[in-house]
């Protein structure tokens, strides 16, 4: 098998996986692959907005049941349940910034430099992230390209997921902080996702034809 079929046979495999298999745990060599993916993954400016939790303790998956409906099948069968955050508040100016600036790119800062300013002139002109409603959102967005590399990365081990978004946003954010998990001024809930393995046949995937989404400009 060539390359270029074995990548869209792990894309054909990859499926929401609906019934887990209890009995089936994720080596922790696997596991390591599959989070790793995730933090290598691309985000915009290199900025790297997201934080990703773990979730091993029985008594917060049960109580998250009642707050996350769409998440009961991965609670109860998958090996691990993750939680993503995506960070708020992130300008120019912000200590996750300075931090990313000076500790991982190992660069000075500046809020005068070139980059400080080319950044903000971004946000504000080009993309118009004014708000903080804006600037979570555009965070969470680069929270799923680490989401689809996560996913990617376990079809490839033949390890199922099922991404989740059937959860009441504003009750798991109350939890969290609550119980002390994430400080709420840093960090809210973009998405949560089971991995394991299926306790199910893999369904026929159905899509649009490539003619009816794909257009050429020439």
């Amino acid at each position: 098998m060539n390359k270029r079929e074995e990548i869209l046979n792990v894309h054909r495999r990859r499926f929401a996986t609906k019934v887990f298999d209890k009995t089936k745990k994720i080596s922790k060599e696997d596991w390591a692959t599959i989070i790793e993916a995730g933090r290598l993954s691309p985000s915009s400016f290199g900025y790297e907005p997201w934080k990703f939790l773990l979730v091993n303790k029985q008594q917060v998956k049960d109580e998250l049941q009642d707050i996350a409906w769409g998440a009961r099948n991965s609670l109860n069968g998958a090996s691990h349940f993750l939680i993503v955050l995506a960070r708020k508040n992130l300008t120019g100016d912000s200590l996750h910034v300075k931090h990313m600036v000076e500790e991982v790119f190992e660069v000075p800062y500046a809020a005068d430099s070139p980059q400080t300013i080319f950044f903000n002139n971004f946000q504000k002109n080009d993309f118009d992230l004014t708000s903080e409603g804006a600037l979570f959102d555009w965070a969470s967005k680069q929270t799923y390209i680490a989401l689809a590399n996560m996913m990617t990365t376990a079809a490839y081990l033949n390890i199922d997921s099922c991404p989740i978004e059937g959860f009441n946003k504003k009750a798991v954010d109350q939890y969290l902080a609550e119980n002390g998990y994430v400080n709420p001024a840093e960090f809210g809930v973009s998405y949560m996702v089971g991995f394991g393995y299926k306790d199910q046949e893999i369904p026929k995937k159905k899509r649009q034809q490539l003619r009816d989404i794909y257009d050429v400009i020439q």
